[in-house]
């Protein structure tokens, strides 16, 4: 990635998908030569790699850091929906960095790029910052900017999941939290089989939390 632009404001969030663990949005506001090389999508650096892009951009008096959570129990709220959560994650984030007249730019969080754009600019201009927002898709991968917010929101929700890990304990390992993991899908199999009902680290309206609880309402856990 390549960025000679002077301050700029990068934001992306992680665990959207997840079945376990909140969602966690990062803005990440510094001039372009501040941020450590290296910088990329998240996803493509290694633990320890995105630990030190982290504490490198947080020891920096010319970065500013700002980060949202939104906790399960937002996301199963009926009245809303996850691009909006996805949205006013993103704008609490930035909000709590931005200036006035600063550049955003934002890893859509919609399959309408401009749209989740305006509804960013939008909210944060509603917190009371006039900025202007880019929102493009996979702009992480482009952005320094965006790869370092998707870094910090990476590294955010990894600590939350493993504070969530020692809480529950007793009944095994609770995995990356992805549906798709067999490790967080047997932490629900037992958790479930053991207590009659889902963790509070559970987003229970996710169809997956409804085939475990189905399953051991047919006591046939066994088959999930």
């Amino acid at each position: 990635m390549t960025d000679q632009s002077p301050v700029r404001i990068g934001s992306d969030e992680a665990g959207k998908g997840p079945v376990l663990g909140p969602m966690v949005a990062a803005a990440v506001r510094a001039p372009a030569d501040a941020l450590p090389d290296g910088i990329d999508d998240s996803k493509r650096l290694t633990p320890a790699r995105r630990e030190e892009i982290d504490q490198t951009l947080r020891g920096r008096d010319d970065v500013t850091v700002g980060v949202a959570t939104i906790d399960p129990v937002r996301i199963d709220d009926p009245t809303t929906d996850m691009n909006s959560l996805t949205v006013a994650a993103h704008v609490a984030a930035v909000a709590a960095v931005a200036q006035d007249a600063d550049e955003v730019v934002t890893d859509a969080g919609d399959v309408d790029e401009s749209r989740f754009g305006r509804r960013v600019r939008t909210g944060v201009g509603d917190e009371g910052t006039d900025v202007t927002v880019v929102s493009e898709h996979r702009a992480d991968e482009t952005y320094p900017h965006v790869g370092a917010a998707s870094v910090v929101a990476k590294v955010r929700r990894d600590t939350l999941m493993e504070t969530i890990g020692e809480r529950y304990e007793d009944y095994g390992p609770v995995g990356s939290g992805y549906p798709s993991d067999p490790t967080t899908r047997e932490f629900l199999r037992t958790y479930v089989s053991e207590t009659g009902e889902l963790p509070d680290c559970a987003r229970a309206s996710w169809a997956t939390c409804d085939d475990v609880l189905n399953a051991a309402a047919q006591s046939s856990l066994a088959d999930f």
